[in-house]
């Protein structure tokens, strides 16, 4: 072969659909290239075929001339529908035998014939005759049209019509196999001759006929569908599959073979995907991937497919939305990933069929013994896939192996945890869990006891947020005591920081400046509260900035105490400065420990919001929030505190449902000092947050007290991600907080703004000045009134 063809070979993989039009272009002058691509593309179709017809063009050119076989049927097509086109140069397809140009194609293997040549004849074996071939009769044997094998057996085959709807012949051996063994019928279809006869035995049990028995797979005796010859016998599609198991040369994997390469050496299901030969660029998202559907702009991957907009048969939205193989009926993507408690048998599971308000799931839309079979072990309906117990009792099983010591039995401390993990309704988010980072290897220490059950313990692992939501777990299931984790995180942060320094003076100042100050004062203000993250962040800046100050006045041969008002100027004014603010607070309480001295570093006063009022998008947003029904109702809740009553999405995100009363017919939410009454739709929304509140972790059954669930059972939602939230429906938060806090401070006293909002006093007097609000005559105008 020459190197020419070794290109063509390969260019046959890489670009089918261009080499044959250019092999065609090069024999026929008279048609244009596009002309020529476009019927390339309408015969070839897709990529498999396209490739086998470009090799087999590059192999031989010169059936294009010539048209004769042996050749592909694809070639025959490509040659017809070219002359169509208007092609000259082209030959029409050959007849093997009479050399007749064809306008239609029949073939035996790879030659092609003419509608005289190509029937076969012999000899009749009911009259003796030599003609064209029509039938075989029950025992295999040639006959013509005009000896049909007639017999008392019609009424059988009128009732396989359903088998075979347009293979009358097919039909009559399919009787013929019945009359030979009726035992097909009544349990042994395993060893049906044709195929037709299990569709025919399925036809006749749907019907309602009891004398007919399903056959079960003769290797894994299931009763499902059984169409496949194995060994004379017919075997599901698993057992197939087992049977066909070959080691993949790529990645080694054991699997039956999807494809084999040129070498005829088999490859698996994924190494087909990912061969960069059988990927193309997608319009959409530009990625090399593989093809799903192709548009008159290209191939479009699976992620990027369409989907068609239909009316969701569950919630009635207009979405995009797939075709559910339950019902047929149109469901959008929401209600296909949304689990919800069935109307029926009352259990979570995912929502098939039924509306938002009355949802059913899948056993209770199609209650089907074959798709749904019961668990071998709790005797639950589930869609098994394989054989063996469902997911809740896999996870149980799991739970033991994992929580269970030395004598097989699991420790008391941590019963509480295998009850609440095993009694999850999210069984395969649970068990998601467990696989996933080091989850299982933390509980097998625990539960045998080479990792002692404490705070301690798993703070000697690495830090991440595995660990974080391992940790709140056990809290959460009485396993582990409860502790502030954010003022651990920051006592942990700042050994961490001042050990980490480079002077032994730099590591005493820092600890004291840390240990006697900053988380001295944290604590106090705490007032034996959680810490919340914000004031965690704030006292790392706050040591990051001294820390930052120290390693400058280091580098420049200097310390706190030889450190000049004009070299503390030059580190302000210089490019690499970082948290001047924060370093400010540092150099204050160095000057009031005596540490330095003639240094000045006055804070910076607040003078008012330095954006923008913007009352106007306050209000409309706000109106969206209170009438849009499509958003969901804890974002809509949480947009509205904001915008309504100046909360940050930190005071937000800790609100608890204690925090919401409803007395005499009013609904009322404690922010600060004094309930505030919420407005009906505000409330109605407060309502249904208490009532339907639902954490996103595995245990989100764990009694919560927060009014916002976050990942972590017994843990808030973060500020951060409430921000996110708030931010998603286009809310700018610094922006709205500060306009309702500069209209609320024109509008109510500094006291009664405080006590309201849950701010500080002289948070609200400054908000108050800013807002040129005039109150000083209240007092005096309460005092002057009379009661009636």
């Amino acid at each position: 072969m020459t190197t020419a063809d070794h290109l063509d070979l390969g260019r046959a993989v890489a670009d089918p659909t261009g080499l044959i039009t250019d092999l065609v272009a090069d024999v026929e002058k008279k048609l244009g290239a596009e002309t020529i691509r476009a019927v390339v593309t309408a015969v070839a179709g897709g990529r498999a075929k396209s490739r086998r017809l470009a090799e087999a063009l590059a192999m031989r050119p010169s059936v294009l001339t010539d048209g004769r076989s042996p050749a592909p049927r694809a070639i025959g097509d490509l040659l017809i529908e070219l002359r169509k086109a208007g092609a000259s140069e082209i030959s029409p397809p050959v007849c093997v035998k009479c050399g007749k140009k064809l306008q239609t194609l029949q073939r035996q293997g790879q030659d092609w014939y003419c509608s005289v040549c190509g029937h076969e004849t012999a000899e009749c074996a009911a009259c003796g005759t030599v003609r064209r071939v029509a039938f075989r009769d029950r025992k295999g044997l040639l006959r013509c049209k005009m000896c049909p094998d007639n017999d008392d057996r019609d009424v059988i085959a009128d009732a396989l019509h359903q088998s075979a709807p347009h293979r009358p012949h097919y039909r009559q051996r399919l009787v013929w196999a019945l009359e030979e063994n009726p035992r097909l019928l009544t349990g042994e279809g395993y060893l049906a001759p044709h195929r037709a006869i299990l569709r025919f035995i399925d036809l006749l049990h749907e019907a309602g006929v009891t004398e007919i028995v399903r056959p079960a797979c003769p290797r894994c005796h299931r009763v499902v569908r059984i169409d496949k010859p194995l060994d004379g016998q017919r075997v599901c599609r698993n057992c197939i599959a087992k049977s066909r198991i070959e080691e993949c040369v790529r990645c080694g994997a054991r699997r039956e073979p999807a494809t084999r390469d040129a070498q005829g050496r088999p490859l698996c299901p994924g190494c087909l995907i990912r061969d960069p030969a059988n990927r193309e660029t997608c319009t959409v998202c530009g990625e090399s991937r593989m093809v799903s559907c192709r548009t008159p702009d290209g191939p479009i991957c699976p992620n990027c497919r369409p989907l068609p907009m239909l009316l969701c048969s569950i919630c009635g939205r207009t979405a995009p939305c797939t075709l559910s193989k339950l019902t047929s009926l149109p469901r959008c993507g929401g209600c296909d990933r949304r689990p919800a408690h069935c109307t029926i048998c009352g259990r979570l599971r995912g929502i098939h069929s039924g509306t938002t308000e009355a949802p059913f799931c899948g056993p209770c839309t199609k209650p089907d013994a074959e798709l749904w079979r019961p668990c071998p072990a709790c005797g639950q309906a589930e869609r098994l896939q394989a054989p063996g117990p469902c997911p809740h009792c896999t996870l149980k099983q799991r739970l033991h192996e994992l929580l269970a010591d030395d004598t097989g039995a699991i420790p008391t401390k941590l019963q509480e945890l295998h009850q609440a993990l095993a009694g999850t309704e999210r069984a395969a988010t649970a068990m998601r869990w467990l696989s996933g980072g080091i989850v299982s290897t933390v509980l097998t220490d625990l539960g045998s006891g080479r990792r002692p059950l404490t705070h301690e313990a798993l703070d000697e692992l690495p830090e991440g947020k595995v660990v974080e939501h391992i940790r709140s777990v056990l809290v959460a299931t009485g396993a582990l005591p409860r502790r502030d984790e954010q003022m651990a995180r920051l006592e942990r942060h700042v050994k961490d920081l001042v050990t980490s320094h480079a002077t032994v003076e730099g590591r005493k100042i820092l600890h004291r400046y840390a240990t006697w100050h900053l988380l001295r004062r944290l604590r106090r203000r705490s007032g034996g509260k959680e810490t919340t993250h914000s004031q965690l962040q704030v006292a790392r800046q706050h040591l990051r900035a001294a820390v930052y100050l120290l390693n400058w006045l280091t580098g420049q041969n200097l310390t706190l105490a030889t450190c000049r008002q004009a070299d503390l100027e030059r580190w302000m004014t210089s490019d690499d400065v970082r948290l001047r603010q924060e370093a400010g607070h540092f150099v204050r309480w160095a000057l009031s420990q005596k540490i330095t001295r003639d240094l000045s570093f006055p804070a910076e006063r607040w003078n008012g919001p330095s954006q923008p009022m913007d009352d106007e998008a306050r209000w409309a947003t706000a109106r969206r929030l209170l009438h849009e029904d499509t958003l969901k109702p804890e974002d809509r809740l949480a947009g509205l505190l904001l915008l309504l009553y100046a909360q940050w999405p930190a005071a937000i995100s800790r609100l608890t449902i204690d925090h919401i009363a409803k007395t005499d017919g009013a609904v009322r939410i404690r922010l600060g000092a004094v309930p505030v009454e919420l407005p009906a739709p505000v409330a109605e929304l407060a309502l249904q947050q208490v009532a339907a509140r639902r954490s996103h972790a595995v245990l989100g059954q764990t009694d919560s007290p927060w009014l916002f669930p976050g990942g972590q059972p017994g843990h808030p939602i973060s500020a951060w991600a409430m921000g996110e939230r708030l931010r998603k429906l286009g809310i700018r938060l610094s922006q709205a907080r500060s306009t309702a806090l500069f209209q609320l401070a024109t509008e109510l006293p500094a006291a009664v703004l405080a006590r309201t909002l849950g701010i500080d006093i002289t948070v609200a007097v400054k908000w108050q000045r800013a807002a040129a609000g005039d109150w000083a005559a209240y007092a005096a105008e309460v005092s002057r009134r009379t009661t009636s």
